[in-house]
Formats: structure tokens, sequence, C-alpha cells
């Protein structure tokens, strides 16, 4: 388990000012920790979650009223046997939304075909016009409640979707060999609306990410209280996607909320990888902190 020393975000700022800190279609659902039914001669990408990261938020005006968005880079990698592909097809373009099958590769036999994983869906906004795969990696808030055996979302994120590509190589234990040369690095039909198929995907070794308020990457804090909180990013949420393991799907932050004078600052407590339950590994501070 890896843990942070405490460190703060200090939010001061009017109009668009950003202060930023960097910090360490029906488809069967699989419920296990495993991948169900999966074959040796499969080769499984693995998805794993990065802790969230350069956290910073952002102080606008919305109704003559101030408001605060905490942004966050978000990262995934593939650390698993065979790169992760998703393919998208649509049958005409009055057809708003592409069907996503997942193509797995297969040691000496034909690709396998998953069908009906999600959805891809031409997104339009000031930085990207290209095909989003949807619902690929979500971000909620959630009240620290270590007792809790289900904790509730109180935030959670309005993301447009991901192109997936190999966007940078990593480093670390991998079940197969990474090419050598990113694989998947296209724009995903960058101004091309008129598109019918579309794959995008992950290579083993490489990972995906986006940088915090880019196309929905942040999340609205001004009606929070002051307390802690955590801070959870989740790939394949509904566990669409065949996968080696789910076990670290899921990373947090234990951060502290406190306002002051009408401003929020931030203290990040803890950094918790292949976990949502940030809250469970530092104790809740006393009454009189």
């Amino acid at each position: 388990m890896q843990r942070t020393r405490a460190r703060t975000v200090v939010i001061i700022g009017a109009g668009a000012l950003v202060l930023a800190l960097a910090v360490s279609t029906v488809a069967a659902v699989f419920r296990d920790s495993s991948s169900a039914g999966a074959t040796t001669e499969e080769r499984l990408p693995d998805l794993d979650q990065e802790v969230p990261s350069e956290l910073a938020i952002r102080v606008g005006v919305a109704n003559g009223h101030r408001v605060y968005e905490l942004g966050f880079r978000s990262a995934v990698i593939n650390v698993g046997a065979g790169p992760l592909l998703v393919s998208g097809a649509r049958r005409d373009r009055q057809t708003p939304e592409m069907v996503v099958n997942q193509l797995i590769a297969r040691a000496g036999r034909p690709t396998r075909v998953v069908r009906a994983v999600g959805h891809m869906k031409y997104v339009t906004s000031p930085t990207h016009k290209h095909w989003h795969y949807l619902e690929f990696d979500r971000y909620e808030l959630r009240r620290a409640d270590p007792t809790s055996s289900s904790p509730q979302s109180i935030v959670s994120d309005r993301k447009t979707g991901f192109c997936l590509g190999d966007r940078y190589r990593t480093t670390g234990r991998f079940r197969a060999e990474p090419p050598a040369r990113p694989v998947h690095t296209g724009s995903c039909g960058l101004r091309r609306p008129d598109l019918l198929r579309m794959t995008e995907g992950i290579s083993v070794g490489y990972g995906d990410d986006y940088s915090g308020f880019l196309e929905g990457q942040q999340l609205p804090i001004e009606d929070l209280p002051s307390g802690r909180y955590v801070l959870v990013h989740r790939v394949n949420s509904d566990r669409r996607l065949r996968e080696l393991s789910y076990d670290n799907n899921a990373a947090s932050l234990l951060l502290d909320l406190h306002w002051q004078r009408g401003a929020p600052s931030l203290k990040i407590i803890a950094s918790c990888p292949d976990t949502d339950r940030c809250d469970r590994t530092v104790p809740a501070p006393s009454s009189r902190s």
C-alpha cells in the first residue's frame, strides 16, 4: 500500500484562473475478479487504473456566483497479455452512436469477438472533434467513511468518453512483451463524423491519459462542506470489457477539504493504488482536529 505525506492544494483566483499542483446493445457483465471463461490461448488485456494526479482547482463565475471545480489527470495503462482493442460500427450515418465490440487476440486462432461492450459517439467540443468510447473511465467523490460497507457517491463525472490510444510508454512488469513503438496513434476519426467504423486500443506497456479540465476531467466542489473525501477513478466499471483481472481497476486519493473566507483548500492525505477505499488507510481525525 502506498501512502503520501500530506500535501496542500491552494486555491485563490478569479475568472478562469487555474492553479495546478502535480501529485504523484446488451452484453454479459462479469462480476468476478478474474476473467470468467477465458481460455489459455486468449491474450487478454489488464487495465490498471493509475492514482489521480495533477490536482488543480479552477475558479469561475456562473449566474453571478463563484464556482469551484476540482480538475485532475486520469490515466490507464495496459499491463496484460494482449492489447485492448475495441471496434465500433453503425448501420448508417443517421444512427448517432456506434455499437462497440471487443476484439481479443488468440494464439494460433482467429480473433475472438465479444459483442456489445459499449458505445462510441462523435463528440464536438472546443478541444476535440472525434469518436469517443463512452464510459471507459469514471470519476467520483465520496465522503470519507471507513466504517461504511457501501459508500455512496456524492459527486460524479460527466465525462464524454475516451479516444483510446498508446499515448505514453510505461515501465514495470507486463504479461507480454510491449511493442517497440506505439501502435495505436490515431486521432479517432478527427473531424470525421461521417465514419461508419472506428477501432481504438491500448497496447501492452502503454497508457492513455487525459489532463485536468479536458472534456469532463473535473468535478464540482462548491456545494461540499469541509471534511474528508475520497476521489475515486475507476476503469471498466461495468466489467463489460474482458480482462485478466479486475483487481486493479480502481485507484483513489484521500483528501481533506477546508473552506476559509469562501475559498477552498485541499490537502492530500493519502494516495492509494488498486483500491477505491483510501479512507480505510488513514485513521479518521479526532474531534479536536
